[in-house]
């Protein structure tokens, strides 16, 4: 049974309610940073150089006073039990080991701490869309696997409780790309 179309939750509504420490993965050039309150003590993880000087000029530009790492998902600098949140948008699929990755989600949030998503999801196999995201994923930049089952990773990590919305957004050639969108506490 394929889940009920429900519109896109804004980011703001995601991530405005955070407040803390809040850890970013793969945080990118800081697409996100206007979107927290003013509650959060953000530190970035962003592998890219390059994005991560653009990160911070975002933040310069916002008055922003932010933290921001070099590193990857999977092996995350932050002590056990040390984040309030771990943010995550369009990042899992680019993730070498997103099991790994989750792990040290789940590792770095402190007990009933909220791990906050956005991601891009595999279509149903055998649609055009599915079969488009085959050939996106064998030849895409930054490695990404848009063809990956993210949800049942995030599902299988262990997280106490998992609240997800479905939805699509526009992509090229007119294609419906299926997301999800949520949060899961530890």
């Amino acid at each position: 049974m394929r889940p009920a179309h429900v519109d896109a939750p804004s980011r703001t509504a995601l991530l405005a309610p955070l407040t803390g420490a809040v850890l970013e993965i793969g945080a990118g050039d800081g697409a996100n940073l206007a979107s927290f309150g003013p509650d959060v003590s953000w530190c970035g993880i962003e592998p890219d150089r390059r994005r991560r000087n653009r990160l911070l000029a975002r933040a310069d530009g916002l008055g922003m006073d932010v933290q921001v790492d070099d590193g990857f998902a999977e092996h995350l600098e932050a002590p056990d039990a040390s984040v309030d949140a771990v943010v995550s948008t369009t990042v899992l699929c680019t993730v070498q080991d997103p099991t790994a990755a989750l792990a040290e989600v789940r590792r770095v949030l402190v007990p009933g701490g909220r791990f906050v998503f956005w991601e891009h999801v595999a279509a149903p196999a055998w649609t055009p869309v599915r079969v488009a995201q085959e050939l996106w994923s064998w030849r895409a930049p930054d490695g990404c696997r848009a063809n990956r089952d993210t949800l049942t990773s995030i599902r299988a990590a262990g997280f106490a409780d998992v609240q997800v919305s479905t939805f699509t957004q526009p992509g090229p050639l007119g294609l419906a790309i299926p997301f999800i969108a949520g949060h899961a506490t530890t």
